[in-house]
């Protein structure tokens, strides 16, 4: 059977905005029975004739069961193509955590955040990551606290991860059953056609199935899916061109220090050379000091012996007149 490829945008959205198929698809992520599902639409996910964003979001409010009762809580989820999204997930958080609080209440509502990776996190190959909290009173032996905070529920949240790379149509439980309709690895030539058997699900999972199928025939669905690939691989041209770019300026930016240095050294070298032609300098300073204080006594010495030859000349004159 021929689906649609639940990795697209458009297509997921489609899937989604089936009120009964996403709280079968959210309850089964994060094990909850969700009894009500709310939709937040929102612009960027209404309108997907013109992509603009390499990550998608979706928000709902749930009621979940839980042993204390109903519990209202917010779902986001956020499906990514690129590991460079990453701040796009810190700001649309922290949009959750300033904009959503309980009906009729001033109380910020827990968040549960879904992420459906078209990229491998590489540290781990895992397909399915849960982050879970666990709180412990440090100053007394680490003791685990069981009860839920008001105040901690509010500032932290759960996650679920999912790495799409690493999925399997090899599938031991109904997570891993339900997350196989995103497995890349069952495209067929056409990227934006999943090859599935029905009857490989169990009937619970057949709605997603069917309306997936349901969404390769709509010729909406099937030319948004090709905007979306020539949007991504516009995008991706661009992100090597910047990369290019980088490269370029990296090596330039190289190629000016090593000029630098090198400039450094021939500088340094210079003034090595004129340190050293100021020290023969000087030491022709002091050769020629040396050579006049030479000059100096040979001056005097010979003024010394001129007079000791005129004393002489005397003498001689003067015994000569004796005689």
């Amino acid at each position: 059977m021929h689906i649609a490829n639940p990795i697209y945008d458009i297509v997921f959205k489609y899937l989604m905005e089936d009120s009964k198929i996403a709280k079968l698809v959210i309850g089964t992520i994060i094990e909850c029975d969700i009894t009500e599902l709310t939709f937040f639409p929102q612009e960027h996910t209404s309108r997907l004739d013109k992509p603009s964003l390499t990550i998608y979001r979706l928000d709902f409010s749930a009621t979940i069961k839980t042993a204390d009762g109903p519990k209202q809580i917010l779902i986001e989820i956020q499906k990514a193509k690129f590991a460079t999204d990453i701040m796009r997930f810190r700001r649309y958080l922290g949009a959750q955590y300033a904009s959503r609080t309980a009906v009729h209440e001033r109380k910020p509502l827990p968040i549960i955040s879904i992420y459906f990776l078209g990229y491998p996190l590489g540290d781990t190959t895992a397909p399915l990551i849960k982050v879970q909290r666990h709180l412990y009173d440090v100053l007394n032996n680490h003791q685990q606290i069981e009860k839920k905070i008001d105040f901690i529920e509010s500032l932290t949240h759960d996650s679920f991860i999912i790495q799409i790379p690493y999925l399997s149509r090899q599938y031991s439980n109904d997570i891993e059953c339900l997350l196989s309709v995103f497995d890349q690895h069952q495209r067929t030539q056409d990227h934006h056609v999943l090859n599935v058997k029905e009857d490989n699900f169990p009937e619970k999972y057949r709605p997603i199935i069917r309306r997936l199928q349901t969404a390769v025939a709509e010729q909406e669905v099937r030319e948004v899916m090709e905007m979306e690939d020539d949007f991504l691989e516009e995008l991706q041209n661009k992100e090597r061109e910047i990369a290019d770019k980088d490269k370029a300026l990296e090596e330039s930016a190289k190629s000016l220090a090593e000029k630098d240095e090198s400039l450094k050294l021939k500088d340094k070298s210079l003034e090595e050379k004129n340190k050293s032609l100021e020290q023969k300098d000087k030491s022709l300073e002091e050769k020629d000091k040396s050579l006049e204080q030479k000059d100096k006594s040979l001056e005097e010495k010979s003024k010394s012996l001129e007079e000791k030859d005129d004393l002489i000349a005397t003498l001689k004159r003067e015994i000569e007149r004796l005689k």
